[in-house]
This record gives structure tokens, C-alpha cells and sequence, in this order.
């Protein structure tokens, strides 16, 4: 799976970025994350919750920051150490100055097979909502 998310917005690039650059910040705003701690060595654990009606399924992530260019560019990826194979999740975090504020552009990259159509359209729906939600973290 394969999903990009964009958001333009008229706050300063580096206020941007310091929402998207620190997997502990990301409850506040995305609702999929449902919690965060820190694993140490640049590492979080993260889980994923998302819910369809009565339904929800929980993801636990380990997550390592492997790129980190500041005020631009934030990657992350999966990193377990449990010495298991596991499907790869890749975000990447990119901030670009406009002329009235800036943009981001977030590309999240899962191998696995979590998701099916219905799935799939649940997060989208979410990912809408969390843009909503950062935008007015932004504005406040």
C-alpha cells in the first residue's frame, strides 16, 4: 500500500516540521497513531489503532527516524529487533517553503498485508480528518 498525503498551509516551514518530525507529536494530530513511546537510540514505539463500526485493530511498530533535515525532510522506518521478518513501513515527512507559508507532503509505504479495500478507505477517511486536526494545531 502506497498512500500520499498533502497539505498546504500558511504556517512557517520550520512550525510545520516540528510536527511532522517526532513520532511522539503525532497523536495530538493523526488519529491512526494511538500512542507513542520512546525506544531509545532514535526509536519509538508506535501503535496504530483504527476502527470500522464496532471493530478495531491495533498495530505495535517499532520506528527509527532515518532521515532528519531540518526544517525539510523527516523519514522514518520500521526497525524491529526481535530478528523476525516483518512488512516495511517507510513514512516520509517533506516540507517545502511557498510563498505563503508551506507544504508537506507525507508518503507512507506498507509491504504487509494489513489493510483490505475497506480497510484502505477507513484510513483515508482518517487521514482527512488528521489533516483538519494539524491544521488547526497550526492556526492555534
Amino acid at each position: 500500500m502506497d498512500l500520499r498525503i498533502e497539505l498546504a498551509t500558511t504556517a512557517a516551514p520550520d512550525r510545520l516540521f516540528s510536527f511532522v518530525d517526532d513520532l511522539a507529536d503525532y497523536p495530538a494530530w493523526m488519529g491512526l497513531v494511538h500512542a507513542v513511546g520512546v525506544a531509545g537510540d532514535g526509536a519509538w514505539n508506535v501503535e496504530l489503532r483504527g476502527r470500522i463500526g464496532p471493530f478495531a485493530r491495533s498495530k505495535k511498530l517499532r520506528m527509527s527516524r532515518t532521515v532528519f533535515d531540518v526544517p525539510n525532510h523527516a523519514r522514518f522506518e520500521r526497525s524491529e529487533t526481535d530478528g523476525r521478518q516483518h512488512g516495511r513501513w517507510v513514512l516520509d515527512a517533506k516540507v517545502v517553503p511557498t510563498n505563503s507559508g508551506s507544504n508537506l507532503t507525507m508518503d507512507l509505504h506498507y509491504s504487509g498485508r494489513l489493510w483490505s479495500a475497506v480497510v484502505e478507505r477507513a484510513l483515508l477517511d482518517e487521514v482527512e480528518a488528521s489533516k483538519s486536526r494539524l491544521t488547526a494545531l497550526l492556526a492555534g
